[in-house]
C-alpha cells in the first residue's frame, strides 16, 4: 500500500493527480487521512528540487547524421535533446492529459473543424526574439510542406489553413477532428523564429536550455536560459547527453558516475544492475513497441501471402519471455494496445508454423528473405531476429539475417530498405500513430502501406465525435492493419531508463522514455 501511495504522492506535486482524488484513493487504500496528508507533505520536502551542477545522460539513439531540425528527427537522441531546447503548444502530462505549453488555452467550435489557440506572451526564444503568433504559423507551414520531409507530415495534412488572428492562432480543418490538442504535441512541432524557415537547424528554441554543443553521434549540450518562462523545470546549470550506443558501455558509464541517466537497459540485465548501491531502475508501461517492419509495395513483401506467412511464424510469446524478460506484453500486428483510448480487442494472432507453411507456399515465393537489423534498432534487435529466425525455420521460411551498423541505421535502413527491425515510442492517440505511420501520404509510412479505405477511415474517426461509432472505426482499421498491413509487432515494451545516486524528481511517465522526454529538465541533483 505504501509504496502505491507515494507513487501517487508523486503525481499529486507533477499535476498529474488533484489533492482530492488522492484523498480518496488513499482511503479506499486503507490509509487515514492524516497518514495521506503527512506523506504529501513528505513528497512534498523531499521533492524540492535543488538547483546547479551539470545533469548527464548517457544514450543510445546517436548518429552521426542527426540534425538539430525537428522535421528530421528519427531516433531517440535528437529527439529527447529536442525536448531540452524546444517547446511545442502543448505538452503532454505523466497521465496523458493535454497541458497548456506555449499556448495558454484553446477551444473548438461545435463542429470541431475550426480551434483557436492562445498563444502565450512574454515567451524569449534564445537568441532573445520574442515568440509570436507568426511564429507559431510559420512552424507550422514549414512541417505541412511535403518539401520539408518532417516526421509530422502525416497529421499536418488533415489541416486546411493556419493563420494569426491578433494573439491567437486559428486552425482550419477539412474534418473535424477532437483529438487535434494531442496532435500538435508532437515532437517534430517544435516552436522556431520564422517557423525554422530560415535555418532549420540553428536549434533555437524557447525550452529551458540553449544549445551549446552539437557534435551529432558523439556530444550535445545545453546551459540554462535565464530568460526562461517557467519555473517547474531546468534546474541544472547545464545539461549534456553523451552518445553510448553500446549497452555494456551504457551501464559501465552510469555505474562509474560518468553519466547519471541512461536510457534503454536491456531487459537481461535489469536484475543484474538493481544489484548496483544506488542505482534506480525506472521503468514504465505505456505505448511504444518494437516491429519488424515489410515494404508492402516491394516484392516479395507486395505479396499479402508472404506477409501473413511472416506474421504466423512469429512466436509472440517467446519473444516477451525472451527478449523482454516479462518488461512487456505480446503484440498483435497493430500499433494500438490497451493503453490507448477508445482501444477495442480484435483476434489475437498465435503462433502458427503450419499457416505460416501455407501462406508462404501460396505466395509462390523462392528463396531466402533478407532481414536487417542492428543493436539501435531496440534493445536484444539482434537476439530477436535469431530468434525469429528459429521460429520462421520451423515453418520452412529461410530468413537470412544481415546486421547493419548502428551509425547511420535510421538514415540509411530503416525506412529505405524493404524488411528490417525498428521501434515505435507510441503516440498519444489512436488517430495520431495511424496518422503519422499508415497514413497513405505519411512521410514515415515505413511499410509502404497504401490502402485507400484506411485513409477514408482515418478521417471519418476523426469527424465522429461518438466514442462508440468512433472506437468501432478503428477497431475495423485495425483489423485491416492486421490482415494487411506490413508490419509485425511482436510486442509492446515498458520503457526501461536508470538513475544514479545523484539524481531526484523523476516521475513514471508512459508517454515515452526517459520521463516522456524532460529527464534532463524535470530532475535535479541532489545537494
Amino acid at each position: 500500500m505504501s509504496k502505491e501511495l507515494e507513487y501517487l504522492s508523486r503525481r499529486v506535486l507533477t499535476g498529474g493527480l488533484n489533492r482530492r482524488d488522492f484523498l480518496g484513493r488513499a482511503a479506499a487504500l486503507g490509509a487515514s487521512a492524516a497518514f495521506a496528508n503527512s506523506l504529501l507533505g513528505s513528497a512534498a520536502q523531499a521533492q524540492t528540487p535543488n538547483k546547479g551542477g551539470i545533469l548527464r545522460a548517457g544514450m543510445q539513439g546517436g548518429a552521426a547524421t542527426d540534425s538539430l531540425d525537428p522535421a528530421t528527427w528519427a531516433s531517440q537522441v535528437p529527439y529527447f535533446f529536442g525536448r531540452q531546447w524546444g517547446e511545442q503548444l502543448v505538452q503532454l502530462s505523466a497521465d496523458g492529459k493535454v497541458n497548456p505549453a506555449l499556448a495558454t488555452e484553446w477551444g473548438a467550435s461545435d463542429d470541431a473543424k475550426v480551434w483557436t489557440f492562445k498563444i502565450r506572451k512574454g515567451v524569449q526564444f534564445h537568441n532573445g526574439k520574442e515568440m509570436t503568433p507568426a511564429d507559431v504559423v510559420a512552424t507550422m507551414e514549414r512541417h505541412s510542406d511535403a518539401n520539408s520531409k518532417s516526421g509530422a507530415l502525416g497529421i499536418m495534412g488533415g489541416i486546411a489553413n493556419v493563420k494569426a488572428d491578433g494573439d491567437t492562432v486559428v486552425f482550419t480543418l477539412t474534418e473535424a477532428n477532437a483529438d487535434l490538442p494531442y496532435l500538435l504535441d508532437d515532437y517534430h512541432l517544435m516552436i522556431q523564429p520564422n517557423g525554422g524557415k530560415d535555418k532549420p537547424d540553428e536549434g533555437i528554441g524557447t525550452g529551458p536550455y540553449k544549445v551549446t554543443v552539437n557534435e551529432p553521434g558523439v556530444r550535445l549540450g545545453g546551459e540554462k536560459f535565464a530568460n526562461y518562462w517557467r519555473d517547474d523545470r531546468g534546474f541544472a546549470d547545464q545539461i549534456e547527453i553523451v552518445v553510448i550506443n553500446d549497452a555494456t558501455a551504457r551501464t559501465s558509464a552510469l555505474q562509474g558516475g560518468q553519466v547519471d541517466i541512461i536510457n534503454r537497459v536491456e531487459p537481461k540485465i535489469v536484475n543484474l544492475i538493481k544489484r548496483v548501491p544506488g542505482v534506480t531502475i525506472q521503468n514504465v508501461a505505456g505505448r511504444g513497441h518494437y516491429v519488424f517492419i515489410a515494404h508492402c509495395n516491394t516484392a516479395p513483401f507486395d505479396n499479402n501471402d508472404l506477409r501473413l506467412a511472416l506474421k504466423y511464424a512469429m512466436n509472440r510469446e517467446e519473444m516477451v519471455k525472451t527478449i523482454l524478460q516479462g518488461y512487456g506484453s505480446i503484440g498483435n500486428d497493430t500499433p494500438i494496445n490497451k493503453a490507448y483510448p477508445l482501444f477495442s480487442e480484435i483476434p489475437q494472432r498465435a503462433y502458427d508454423p503450419d499457416k505460416a507453411a501455407f501462406h508462404f507456399k501460396k505466395s509462390g515465393h523462392d528463396g531466402p528473405v533478407l532481414l536487417r537489423t542492428s543493436d539501435v534498432a531496440f534493445p536484444g534487435a539482434v537476439d530477436a531476429t535469431q530468434l525469429y529466425q528459429q521460429s520462421c525455420q520451423a515453418a520452412g521460411i529461410p530468413i537470412e539475417v544481415k546486421r547493419e551498423p548502428g551509425d547511420g541505421y535510421w538514415s540509411e535502413v530503416w525506412n529505405k530498405q524493404p524488411f528490417s527491425t525498428s521501434y515505435w515510442g507510441g503516440r498519444p492517440t489512436q488517430d495520431q500513430m495511424f496518422a503519422t505511420a499508415y497514413y497513405s501520404k505519411a512521410d514515415w509510412n515505413d511499410t509502404r502501406f497504401f490502402d485507400e479505405k484506411f485513409d477514408k477511415m482515418l478521417f471519418q474517426a476523426r469527424s465522429e465525435l461518438d466514442p462508440a461509432k468512433r472506437t468501432a472505426i478503428y477497431r475495423d482499421m485495425n483489423v485491416l492493419l492486421n490482415e494487411t498491413g506490413g508490419v509485425i509487432v511482436p510486442m509492446f515494451n515498458d520503457f526501461i531508463d536508470a538513475t544514479g545516486p545523484k539524481v531526484e524528481g523523476w516521475v513514471p511517465d508512459g508517454n515515452q522514455e526517459m520521463m516522456g522526454g524532460y529527464a534532463l529538465s524535470k530532475c535535479w541533483l541532489k545537494a
